[in-house]
């Protein structure tokens, strides 16, 4: 018969199926399965086609379907509702809707750019389970495995996640840089005089007040300003003495001086006994220093013992702040470190400083060291025992690898970071973390600067990556390809 025949005669069947099969529904009978169809389309063929028809199903029963093609599925044999069995599917059955075959499906993965076939390592549950598969094989629901292939799952650390999904879940990330860090350690203090600017004015040997200057506790002195008029018997001894000597020879001996010394007799004393060659009565005792007279207890007509605190006066154009630095803080304090002082009774005003001693010492209550920060205080406003809100600023003298605070999932034993290769793949990576301070956290091994981390959403991703090397952890190691 000519090619022509055939479709004439494959036509026709086509036709006279239609209408048998309009017939048929409009009355509600059945027809009979259509072999002569088959026929019809083997001839249409070639002689080797029925030699290529799919073969019988064979193999277990893996699941049972609904009779009807209802989405309903069951592990072990049931009836539908009038009592009807279900079907089973055997493992030979084909219930892809692809064209292409389910075994070339499931050997070759599509070619990349280079042409060469990406190699499938194994398959894995389609549903998430923890079960892999060396082979193509379906699940008890008729689901087929999905492979991994090379490159996507190297070190089974590495999660790609889609487009959509990157967008949905708000993944964000940033390039590591170099910089440095600055954490300011923030610690109350208190303003002291400096110890070394204090002075206590007392006589070395017993004296009588006469008279005491119009000064009193807080007022402020010159070097040189008169404080009181005293008597000293043992002084006015040693300056007869002294002038003795220097009426005699006309050059006091060095004996005679060095007693009127010893007795902290002023220098502008003695002078006033080489200018007027008369032994005084009564001496002038001066402000040794400038500043603030802290303590008066030098009333006129008392009698002074020696050493006796008269006065004790202060410079205050320099003053210290002593810091209560907590003991987990001393390790980023170091003596330089740039400091800026605050104080409540000053609002918008602050001071700057330096660390300058670090005491070697924990206070035992408070489990703090004291930390002395000296501050100039030319006019005066810092006084003593205020309260002051001290900033230390500490961190790294040098750029350093460092990443956003978000960045780091800190577990408690260890610390991940979330690297992002691009292409929505993203690799977990542990690192080694140090100082911490203006939002960035230093990464001293893990990061190099100019890799990509993730600093938003970034627990959503190391769950999955715990997830993945979990299953991957289960998987059988004698039947991984």
């Amino acid at each position: 018969m000519s090619r022509a025949g055939h479709a004439g005669l494959t036509l026709a069947a086509i036709l006279a199926a239609g209408a048998g099969g309009y017939w048929a529904g409009h009355r509600n009978l059945a027809l009979p399965a259509a072999q002569w169809l088959q026929a019809v389309a083997w001839l249409e063929g070639s002689a080797a086609a029925p030699a290529s028809a799919n073969p019988a199903p064979a193999g277990p029963v893996i699941y049972y379907r609904d009779p009807d093609g209802l989405p309903a599925y069951a592990a072990t044999p049931k009836k539908t509702a009038d009592g009807r069995d279900f079907l089973p599917v055997l493992a030979g059955e084909d219930l892809r809707f692809e064209d292409k075959p389910p075994a070339a499906a499931a050997t070759v993965a599509a070619a990349p750019a280079n042409g060469e076939p990406k190699r499938i390592l194994y398959y894995r549950n389609p549903m998430g389970l923890p079960d892999t598969s060396p082979t193509p094989k379906k699940d008890s629901m008729g689901m087929d495995y999905i492979p991994v292939y090379a490159g996507e799952d190297d070190d089974g650390s590495t999660v790609k996640v889609a487009a959509g999904k990157l967008q949905r879940t708000g993944v964000r990330s940033e390039i590591a840089t170099e910089q440095v860090i600055v954490r300011p350690v923030r610690v109350p203090g208190t303003v002291q005089l400096d110890e070394r600017r204090m002075t206590v004015v007392a006589t070395r040997s017993d004296a009588f007040i006469d008279k005491v200057a119009d000064v009193t506790t807080g007022d402020r002195v010159r070097k040189g300003e008169p404080l009181m008029r005293l008597y000293s018997a043992e002084i006015a001894t040693a300056s007869a003495q002294y002038l003795t000597d220097l009426n005699g020879s006309g050059r006091a001996s060095a004996g005679a001086r060095q007693r009127l010394e010893n007795l902290a007799v002023p220098p502008d004393v003695i002078a006033t006994i080489d200018r007027t060659r008369q032994v005084l009565t009564s001496i002038t005792w001066s402000a040794p220093r400038d500043g603030v007279i802290l303590e008066r207890n030098a009333v006129e007509g008392m009698k002074a013992s020696p050493g006796d605190v008269l006065f004790r006066l202060a410079d205050v154009s320099t003053v210290w702040i002593v810091a209560d630095v907590p003991e987990y803080e001393l390790g980023a304090v170091k003596v330089g470190a740039v400091a800026t002082i605050r104080v409540r009774s000053l609002p918008g005003q602050t001071f700057s400083g330096r660390v300058a001693l670090i005491y070697p010492q924990v206070t035992r209550e408070t489990r703090t060291t004291k930390v002395r920060i000296e501050i100039p205080n030319p006019d005066g406003l810092l006084l003593p025992d205020m309260y002051a809100d001290v900033e230390i600023g500490s961190g790294s003298n040098a750029p350093v690898v460092a990443v956003p605070d978000s960045a780091v999932i800190d577990t408690g034993t260890r610390q991940v970071v979330i690297l992002d290769k691009g292409e929505g793949r993203f690799e977990p990576r542990e690192v080694k973390i140090g100082l911490q301070g203006g939002g960035f956290t230093e990464i001293r091994n893990g990061v190099a600067t100019g890799d990509r981390v993730v600093v938003s959403a970034n627990f959503l991703i190391d769950a999955e990556s715990n997830l993945k090397a979990a299953l991957s952890g289960m998987t059988n190691p004698e039947s991984a390809p």
